[in-house]
């Protein structure tokens, strides 16, 4: 090949690679805020909310690409205002315009929340008095920010659609230096909510039978349920809306029961302190719209009974 060719291809191969990463999104975090958890859709959809909640709908308007959705955890005293406005003053500085920008009791509040994709719990912890969301866009570029603050702790969510082509978003910490990325205890998702999801529980394919392994989440229950002995604990199955709600009420039940017979017999837990029940497809946490929702939706969630 030519080398006049060559330089060629080399310069619009190079100009392509900058003005990907002149696209992409750049945010700084506020001071000490912590990763939590990063999860990427290579190609999806994403219903950007626009608008409050009206008649149990959140308007939203539909883009898609590359799907980042990323949370981070900040401890301290700031409302959340203050810790979304400058975060919004960057969107803006970078020329995306803002569509919705709200408080919680203004956004639609309970039904805002559950109209809207949040990463479940421990990852992104939602208080429905207590939160500010944000939506934003600029030449087919989408970007979500959700604050809200449970007990003493403040956690920011952040999703990000980007057409392939173009970089992942640039997230820098306020300070110097990376900070710790770690999951939110469990034991404190159930001391502020009283629920929680089992995030890390993975069955077999087709089955309601709980694949062999470790499973972090269920010896932290255990260990919950010995220094507690005032409370009980319901695991409460759910599903996807594929299939009929009697078939998946059925299916919730039984992998309900497979984390149960798990908890028992590898991890110790006290039989006679462990309920199961099955919800189907009637408390979804996410749209049964998109894949990643679907996905979202089939969960096993602990939740606390007073003894």
């Amino acid at each position: 090949m030519p080398l006049g060719r060559l330089t060629a291809l080399a310069v619009l191969a190079a100009a392509a690679l900058l003005a990907g990463r002149a696209g992409a999104v750049e945010i700084t975090l506020p001071p000490g805020a912590e990763a939590v958890s990063e999860r990427v859709t290579a190609l999806g959809v994403y219903q950007l909310p626009v608008g409050p909640e009206v008649s149990d709908k959140v308007p939203s308007k539909r883009f898609e690409g590359r799907i980042s959705r990323r949370t981070w955890r900040l401890e301290g005293s700031g409302t959340v205002l203050e810790i979304l406005a400058p975060l919004r003053g960057q969107l803006q500085s970078q020329g995306y315009e803002v569509l919705l920008d709200c408080a919680a009791r203004d956004c639609g509040g309970f039904g805002f929340r559950f109209g809207t994709e949040v990463v479940p719990a421990p990852d992104m912890m939602v208080d429905i008095s207590r939160y500010h969301f944000l939506s934003a866009a600029k030449d087919g570029r989408a970007v979500s920010i959700l604050v809200s603050r449970a007990g003493g702790t403040a956690y920011v969510q952040m999703i990000t659609v980007q057409p392939p082509e173009v970089a992942a978003p640039v997230v820098k910490p306020a300070a110097e230096g990376k900070a710790p990325e770690r999951p939110v205890e469990l034991a404190k998702v159930l001391d502020v909510r009283g629920h929680a999801v089992l995030t890390d529980l993975v069955f077999e394919s087709g089955s309601t039978r709980l694949r062999e392994g470790r499973y972090d989440s269920l010896m932290q229950l255990a260990e919950y349920l010995a220094a507690n002995p005032e409370y009980r604990l319901l695991l409460v199955g759910h599903t996807d809306t594929v299939g009929s709600q009697e078939q998946n009420a059925g299916i919730s039940e039984r992998r309900a029961q497979s984390v149960k017979e798990r908890l028992i017999e590898a991890y110790g837990a006290e039989e006679a302190r462990i309920s199961v029940a099955g919800a189907g497809f009637l408390a979804p946490i996410a749209s049964n719209l998109t894949p990643e929702g679907r996905e979202a939706n089939r969960r096993v969630e602990a939740v606390l009974l007073a003894d």
